[in-house]
């Protein structure tokens, strides 16, 4: 009864937050739409209406950096650092790219972005480091052979609507449809390759806390302490104030275990991309991946859309980063409920025959990327997911 009653207050808090990472009404909400030529597919696959070309397919994405970009303006307007604006135009891109990558997307990305501000309080030089972050962000990734290009977008003002700023993108790419990976060929005997969140690639600038850009909601208002409750537009004033910057840390806090990070930087770390990697095991497997999947919204428990039935077993995960541990301490929210929440240190894994793990494992690790077998696949009747904590206990999803 007592654990019971933990679990409840724990959704409760995050629900009072006005956040919800099941999104059970939105998925309610789309059930019935078409599902698109592929249904396993990580995202929607349309025909080519383009060119009308049956080898061909069309596939959009919508995202962005969610309320991560509300703490960058607490950063900012805490410390006058500019450059955390880069980090957010980074997160909106790399939640569309990497997303369409995992579908099997592999060039010419096109790309749109919405930003909507409330001009009174993100000036003119905060949409210029977005715009130029953008555009470094994309350099970046052309030369490692991801061509993304810029299409342009739209800069709105929207005071009555928004209360700090929006940054959002909108992706399109062109396909063949062989290239596509269909989830639901995941089959019992496959085994699931992780790639890690945290650390530094050969290709980021500084270390990575692993964060990505999902969680933000709950992980800043635990971390972080009441001295910014006075920060009001940094916060739905419609939530609980025992819910509002409830931790112990300042933005500038160092953190223990890493050197020269402080917390907010640490939060803030731009969600890392892994489309050059994708890529790269694309061109040198090109067969052999029954299933590839993006730990973003839902955490751990993201593969549970795409499984029609089997029994997935994540019992060798990674170490959880000092990131999801300082919030787990913060917070005391329960194992099950972090990782149906967070990555928990890892956001891209693949589903492979057992013989191809060890290629994806050493092409990662080309890139400084860590990679390992975190589990595997079993037969069952039902999808079911079986995730074991570091304390050894089993949760069932």
């Amino acid at each position: 009864m007592e654990a019971f009653l933990f679990l409840l207050h724990m959704t409760d808090r995050y629900e009072s937050r006005g956040v919800s990472f099941s999104k059970a009404d939105v998925h309610k909400a789309i059930k019935n739409l078409d599902k698109g030529l592929i249904p396993g597919a990580f995202c929607k696959v349309i025909e080519d209406s383009i060119t009308g070309s049956e080898d061909h397919c069309i596939i959009m994405h919508a995202d962005g950096a969610g309320t991560k970009s509300s703490l960058a303006y607490l950063y900012w307007k805490t410390t006058g650092d500019l450059s955390v604006w880069d980090g957010i135009a980074q997160d909106s891109i790399v939640m569309n790219l990497d997303d369409l990558v995992c579908a099997g997307a592999r060039s010419n990305f096109l790309l749109s972005s919405t930003i909507g501000r409330n001009k009174h309080l993100i000036p003119g030089e905060v949409i210029s480091r977005l715009i130029s972050g953008s555009e470094k962000f994309i350099n970046t990734l052309r030369s490692l052979g991801v061509e993304v290009i810029n299409t342009g977008g739209e800069t709105a003002d929207l005071g009555d609507l928004v209360r700090t700023v929006v940054v959002d993108n909108t992706m399109v790419v062109r396909e063949e449809r062989r290239n596509i990976i269909d989830n639901h060929r995941i089959s019992p005997g496959d085994v699931i390759v992780g790639l890690s969140s945290s650390g530094q690639t050969s290709y980021e600038e500084e270390y990575n806390g692993g964060m990505g850009s999902n969680g933000l909601t709950s992980a800043r208002h635990d971390i972080l302490s009441d001295q910014y409750r006075q920060i009001t537009e940094s916060f739905d004033p419609n939530t609980p104030l025992d819910f509002i910057y409830s931790g112990s840390k300042a933005l500038e806090d160092p953190v223990p275990e890493i050197e020269g990070v402080n917390f907010g930087k640490l939060i803030l770390s731009p969600t890392r991309t892994y489309a050059p990697v994708l890529l790269k095991i694309f061109e040198e497997i090109p067969e052999g991946i029954h299933g590839c999947i993006h730990c973003t919204g839902g955490g751990q428990t993201k593969i549970m859309h795409f499984l029609p039935r089997h029994r997935v077993i994540k019992d060798q995960l990674f170490e959880v980063p000092p990131l999801f541990k300082h919030i787990k301490t913060e917070s005391n929210t329960d194992w099950r409920e972090m990782y149906s929440v967070f990555n928990m240190g890892h956001r891209m894994e693949f589903y492979v025959q057992e013989e191809i793990a060890p290629s994806i494992m050493n092409i990662a690790r080309t890139f400084d990327l860590d990679a390992k077998v975190i589990g595997r696949v079993e037969d069952s009747e039902k999808p079911e997911l079986l995730v074991t904590d570091p304390e050894g206990q089993v949760h069932k999803y």
